[in-house]
């Protein structure tokens, strides 16, 4: 399902290194073209293929998920390709601490577009952003301009490091999979194959790096997903079972029971607000 779109402002006082002044989500299906902003913007594409071109840089492909930086006063288009759709967060920001990210090489104006080989952690950061600069307040907002630069820092990271197939990205690929089929039916020799492994190795990778095989992580995503479903909707213990991709709902039930310690009503009415 796709999120609800998201527009936040802010007003600065005065000069600042730093300060984040805009916020959002969006689901984009057509192009800007020729636009140049006073302010500096970064922009998060998720998922979705197209291009972006500034003066600078000449076109550049955008395939998600990848990251771009557009500094203060660029004449810039980008969007998806014709006749499709991609998914964005996008920040603005002001500061001069822009030029120095830029000597430093944390941003490339000549190179803006950063293929991300982790997309969970920009995830992350990005909504750490987004939750500062909600809140608002002075403390929240210094915040919001340290995510910031800790999103430059990321992506300089992920823009350096070795873009083979290592064992790491594919990892990453294989955690993006589960959760993009976290309520499907999912065959995890099937996930392997694309990844290049046996099963026993995907199993032994995935655990190395969360702890979980694969079929447990989707689990905790389906658990979760009910948690979620039966303290904020009225639907019954077996739509809810359908929902997170769990056909028999007396299985789903006592799956249910064996990790929460109770069954999916008793969890209802202890956690139900209203």
């Amino acid at each position: 399902m796709t999120e609800e779109p998201i527009a936040l402002y802010r007003s600065t006082s005065g000069p600042t290194a730093l300060a984040v002044i805009g916020f959002g989500r969006q689901r984009v299906g057509t192009r800007i073209v020729g636009r140049r902003l006073p302010m500096h913007a970064v922009v998060l594409v998720e998922a979705g293929h197209g291009t972006l071109q500034t003066a600078k840089a000449g076109v550049h492909e955008v395939n998600g998920p990848a990251l771009f930086w557009l500094p203060a006063g660029t004449l810039h288009s980008y969007g998806p390709s014709e006749g499709e759709s991609w998914d964005e967060r996008w920040a603005l920001f002001e500061g001069t601490l822009m030029a120095d990210m830029i000597r430093q090489r944390l941003v490339s104006p000549a190179e803006p577009v950063v293929r991300l080989q982790n997309l969970r952690e920009m995830q992350r950061l990005f909504g750490t952003l987004h939750s500062d600069f909600a809140t608002a307040d002075p403390i929240s907002l210094a915040s919001a301009a340290a995510t910031l630069h800790r999103i430059a820092i990321q992506s300089a990271r992920q823009a350096n490091a070795d873009s083979g197939d290592t064992a790491e990205t594919r990892i990453e690929f294989a955690i993006e999979t589960l959760q993009r089929r976290a309520f499907e039916p999912t065959d995890m020799q099937s996930v392997a194959r694309e990844l290049g492994m046996s099963p026993a190795t995907l199993r032994r990778r995935f655990q190395a790096a969360i702890g979980l095989s694969p079929k447990g992580f989707q689990l905790r995503l389906r658990i979760d997903r009910a948690k979620q479903l039966l303290t904020t909707s009225d639907l019954s213990i077996e739509a809810i079972s359908n929902a997170v991709g769990i056909d028999d709902a007396f299985y789903f039930s006592r799956l249910f029971q064996d990790r929460e310690r109770c069954s999916p009503s008793e969890f209802r009415r202890q956690h139900r607000r209203t």
